[in-house]
């Protein structure tokens, strides 16, 4: 946080302060084959507009917390999703 402090004084906000997102252009950029990834930020919480863009677009999420023994999860929801075109959020 300080470093972020010390950048946002010396050369301004814009360095620290995260981009705003908009899902349908960055869909609109995207393609099947490849993730779609969102580094998030302290306090970034992206998920409720992944649902209400996914709801609009008519699509389910599948959603798994990626922690101990949750691999074998996530595999299986990834390559569900892959056959059924279910969206997939680790």
């Amino acid at each position: 946080m300080a470093i972020a402090n010390f950048v946002g004084d010396k050369i301004g906000s814009y360095f620290v302060e995260p981009p705003k997102s908009d899902l349908p252009s960055v869909f609109k950029d995207s393609v099947a084959v490849f993730p779609l990834i969102f580094v998030l930020s302290p306090g970034a919480d992206p998920l409720n507009a992944l649902e209400k863009f996914a709801e609009s677009k008519k699509k389910k999420i599948n959603k798994v917390s990626l922690g101990q023994g949750q691999g074998v999860k996530a595999e299986a929801l990834i390559e569900a999703g892959v056959v059924s075109g279910e969206w997939v959020l680790l």
